[in-house]
């Protein structure tokens, strides 16, 4: 395995078994002889046992930067993952989008306890009749996922977020507003379509002018419907369909309509800026302290992720073996899976992203998601000093 030198970010170097790098950034005061081989080993099993066929990290402790990759950015070419690759990040785009309605309901733009069809008065929002802001935000109203019917976003040739509404609509609902809990992506478009309302510019504006440009997060973006590609560097996006047995055929999703996930799912990003990101919003740079709370107020979750709580576009995961709760986002879509966590105070930070979504059932993980509960069980242990994150 080659080391490198971050001064240059050019790249990354590769051997001829692995196809791994790494790369510590340093600040005056970091001990750049750790290495972390329990993280390179990991991260090599996850490409030769898991099937894996790219990964990389970037893990934060204080003012100390890590990052590693392993694995084929394009399997044809053989060409290595960077730590620079940019990816779609799936369902921590809730995590933005939640940010900037809490940030509209300081300004007393959206009210979270309001009703959607006050805010929203919309013919094809009227199924959220009965459900709040708030009610989006966490999963409880009831309202069923587009994404559940994908016979039914086959049969149209663009996915406006009206046509998201109207295959959602044409579900039975989950359950009445408030009472339960159920993963839906529709509540991310109807969450959508009130910052637009509120602010007569797109959610892709206001995510770029609100958080974006204020953080420097130079590799995130919300692509427009038309933009199926992926801006360079990136690496090649290979799915199989989350099928599970091992001979499901793979395919390249790197060019891929984003419009069905749109404000729920669709956003483009870095490990970088993602640690930048969480650094932000945990430590309060992003909302005020009333709306912090209300981001940080968390609903039990139901057939989710095991160990995990629902707050307002963010999750709070405990690991197996855990005691406290690690603070972000996971993100699930085609040929990209993603985990973005950080300890509460935000000093420790771990991005993780696979550019294909299954793994060998042989190596003993079931899915990606397997591989980065053992990174965050590595990278973030239960007891470490406080530091203060970097900007």
């Amino acid at each position: 395995m080659q080391r490198h030198d971050t001064d240059a970010d050019t790249g990354t170097g590769a051997d001829a078994d692995t196809g791994s790098s790494t790369d510590a950034d340093t600040d005056a005061d970091t001990d750049s002889s750790t290495d972390r081989p329990e993280i390179r080993r990991l991260l090599e099993r996850a490409v030769t046992g898991g099937g894996i066929p790219g990964i990389l990290v970037e893990l934060h402790d204080g003012p100390h930067r890590w990052r590693a990759t392993a694995g084929a950015a394009d399997t044809a070419t053989g060409r290595v993952r960077t730590p620079q690759d940019r990816f779609r990040v799936g369902s921590i785009t809730k995590t933005f989008t939640a940010t900037v309605v809490l940030q509209l309901a300081a300004e007393g733009r959206i009210g979270l306890d309001d009703q959607v069809t006050d805010q929203l008065p919309l013919p094809e929002a009227e199924l959220a009749a009965g459900v709040t802001v708030r009610m989006l935000l966490d999963h409880t109203s009831g309202v069923p996922s587009h994404t559940d019917d994908p016979a039914a976003l086959d049969r149209y040739a663009t996915h406006p977020p009206g046509t998201l509404l109207e295959i959602a609509a044409a579900r039975p609902r989950t359950f009445a507003p408030g009472t339960g809990w159920a993963y839906s992506n529709t509540n991310y478009v109807l969450a959508g379509l009130l910052v637009e309302r509120a602010t007569g510019r797109t959610l892709a504006a206001e995510i770029d002018r609100r958080i974006s440009r204020p953080l420097g997060l130079t590799g995130t973006r919300l692509p427009a419907a038309g933009e199926h590609g992926l801006p360079a560097p990136h690496a090649r996006h290979y799915t199989r369909l989350f099928r599970t047995d091992p001979g499901a055929p793979v395919l390249d999703a790197t060019e891929l309509d984003p419009a069905p996930f749109w404000a729920s799912g669709d956003l483009v990003s870095t490990a970088a800026d993602l640690n930048r990101f969480l650094a932000a919003l945990l430590t309060g740079r992003l909302l005020p302290p009333a709306q912090q709370r209300q981001l940080l107020t968390t609903v039990p979750t139901r057939d989710w992720l095991p160990g995990a709580a629902y707050g307002l576009g963010i999750c709070a995961l405990t690991p197996p073996g855990g005691t406290e709760p690690l603070w972000g986002m996971g993100g699930a879509t085609f040929g990209s899976w993603t985990y973005a966590f950080a300890t509460a105070d935000g000093t420790r930070r771990l991005t993780v992203n696979t550019n294909g979504d299954w793994t060998d059932p042989a190596s003993g993980w079931d899915d990606p998601i397997g591989v980065f509960t053992d990174l965050l069980a590595l990278a973030l242990p239960r007891e470490r000093p406080a530091v203060r994150p970097e900007p």
